[in-house]
């Protein structure tokens, strides 16, 4: 990590407009990562924006400390107010120095404040395009997130201790491939995935 630090608010209010617009009728759609329709890619961003909202107050307890593998998520009633809220929550906590500061903990694992940080704009950009491409939405990440996405996306690749990949394997795309689709390859997921017909 760069050690830099960044305004999480841009992407998480990208991701925020994303889920504004799907419809209800798209919520049993699939995605592109496997096992998740949209309600529960929706899900999975209200809860961990809560998470990482958390960890960056260092408010360390349920919220931080559970593992996102334990269940499948979904949306609860009245999530189309909650999770712009709990987006909002998370890009204020890290708009705090001290959030970038020493440990905290996410989904159970203790790690860097920075590197907590760097995480949590990953999550926001490859389920920001999970989310776009699912409903059929345009989306340009915010840049900011975008590097720290794929900075952390690309350590992660090549640490032999993850077996090439934080998400899954490593799909290979052009070295000259715009940004977000190397995050995306990197990720674990094909750039060219569409919708099911």
């Amino acid at each position: 990590m760069t050690g830099q630090t960044f305004d999480l608010g841009p992407q998480a209010l990208i991701v925020a407009r994303l889920a504004d617009g799907v419809t209800q009728e798209q919520l049993d759609g699939a995605t592109p990562c496997p096992g998740y329709a949209v309600h529960n890619m929706l899900g999975h961003l209200a809860g961990l924006a809560i998470a990482f909202r958390d960890a960056g107050r260092k408010d360390l307890g349920r919220t931080t400390d559970t593992s996102p593998n334990v269940a499948v998520p979904d949306i609860e009633p009245g999530w189309r107010e909650a999770l712009p809220k709990a987006l909002d929550g998370l890009a204020d906590a890290w708009r705090d120095p001290a959030a970038w500061t020493g440990m905290t903990r996410a989904g159970g694992v203790d790690l860097p404040g920075a590197v907590a940080a760097a995480v949590a704009a990953d999550e926001l950009v490859i389920h920001g395009w999970d989310l776009a491409r699912a409903t059929g939405q345009e989306y340009e990440p915010d840049a900011a997130a975008l590097r720290a996405s794929h900075e952390f996306l690309a350590a992660a690749a090549e640490d032999p201790s993850r077996g090439g990949g934080i998400f899954g394997p490593v799909v290979p795309v052009p070295g000259d491939a715009p940004l977000l689709d190397r995050a995306i390859g990197l990720s674990g997921r094909n750039p060219g995935w569409s919708r099911p017909a």
